[in-house]
C-alpha cells in the first residue's frame, strides 16, 4: 500500500497532480499496490484531485476522522468528536488563546463563527456563517482553532497540555491554525484500520508526508518518507526522506522501489 498525504507531499506548490507523479502512481498500481490518500482535506476536497491523479477506491479524510469512497461519493466510516468534549477544548483554547476564532468541519460542510476569518478559495460554497458551532446539530469531524497572531506551533505548544488526553490536537501548516479531532482518531490510526481489513501488513506500507499531523503515519510505516520541504519536527523523526513536493519527491521513491522490483 501507498499511503501518500496530499498539500506539501502529492501536490505540487500550484495544487496540481504533476504528469511524473501521476505516471509512477499509475505504476505503482499496476505493480498491484493501493493508493490511498491520507490528508487533512475533507472529501470535496480529495475527489477532483483523485480524478488528476488517477487513483480512485478509498481515501482516508480530515486526519482520520472521515473514510471516503472516491467512486460513489459516499462517507463509508466517521469518527466525530463528542459535542460535550468539544466544548471543553473550546474552553480550553480560549483561556490559552483569548479571541481563537472556531470552525467545525461536519465531513461536507464547514461551520464558522465570526472569530475564523479564514477562506479556502475552493471551499467557500460550503463555508456556513453561524452564532456559534455548537448551536448546530451537526457532526463535529474536524473543530478548527484559528488565531491569526500565532504560528501552528506556537499555539500547540499553549494548548497541549491543557487539552491532554480529551481530544487529538495537530495541525498541517505554519500559520495559526489547530486542527483537532476526537481522541484516538488520528490518519495513523485510521489508515491501520484499513490496511488490518485489506489484510497488509503496516511492513507493506509505504507513506509519504510533510507535517506533524503526518508523523504518526510515517512511524506506522514499514518505510515512512518525509518530504525534503517537510516541518522540522517531521525530518528529524521520519525515518527515510525523499526530494521536495515540487521535485516530484514521492514519484522519484516510488520509481526507484518499482525498479528494483
Amino acid at each position: 500500500m501507498v499511503a501518500t498525504d496530499l498539500d506539501g507531499t502529492l501536490l505540487s506548490d500550484a495544487g496540481t497532480v504533476t504528469p511524473r507523479t501521476r505516471q509512477a502512481l499509475q505504476a505503482a498500481r499496476a505493480a498491484g499496490a493501493e493508493i490511498v490518500f491520507v490528508t487533512a482535506r475533507a472529501p470535496r476536497g480529495v475527489r477532483g484531485i483523485a480524478r488528476q491523479a488517477g487513483v480512485s477506491g478509498t481515501a482516508i479524510c480530515s486526519n482520520g476522522a472521515v473514510v471516503y469512497d472516491l467512486a460513489t461519493d459516499e462517507i463509508t466510516h466517521q469518527y466525530p468528536l463528542d459535542p460535550r468534549t468539544a466544548r471543553q477544548v473550546a474552553q480550553a483554547l480560549a483561556l490559552a488563546l483569548p479571541g481563537v476564532g472556531l470552525a467545525v468541519e461536519t465531513g461536507r460542510n464547514i461551520l464558522v463563527e465570526a472569530a475564523y476569518t479564514r477562506r479556502i478559495e475552493h471551499d467557500v460554497a460550503f463555508y456556513r456563517e453561524v452564532e456559534s458551532v455548537f448551536d448546530e446539530d451537526r457532526p463535529i469531524v474536524k473543530l478548527l482553532a484559528l488565531s491569526p497572531a500565532h504560528t501552528a506551533d506556537e499555539m500547540y505548544a499553549a494548548v497541549a497540555a491543557s487539552i491532554g488526553d480529551l481530544a487529538e490536537v495537530t495541525y498541517s501548516g505554519m500559520e495559526g491554525l489547530l486542527e483537532i479531532s476526537a481522541a484516538g482518531v488520528t490518519k495513523a490510526v485510521t489508515l491501520g484500520r484499513l490496511c488490518a481489513e485489506r489484510g497488509v501488513e503496516a511492513g507493506d506500507v509505504v507513506a509519504f508526508g510533510d507535517m506533524p499531523n503526518d508523523l504518526a503515519v510515517l512511524l506506522y510505516a514499514g518505510a515512512g518518507y518525509a518530504m525534503a520541504n517537510a516541518h522540522p519536527m517531521v525530518l528529524s523523526a521520519a525515518g527515510h526522506r525523499t526530494l521536495s513536493n515540487d521535485e516530484d519527491g514521492v514519484a522519484v521513491v516510488l520509481e526507484n522501489l518499482l525498479a528494483a522490483r
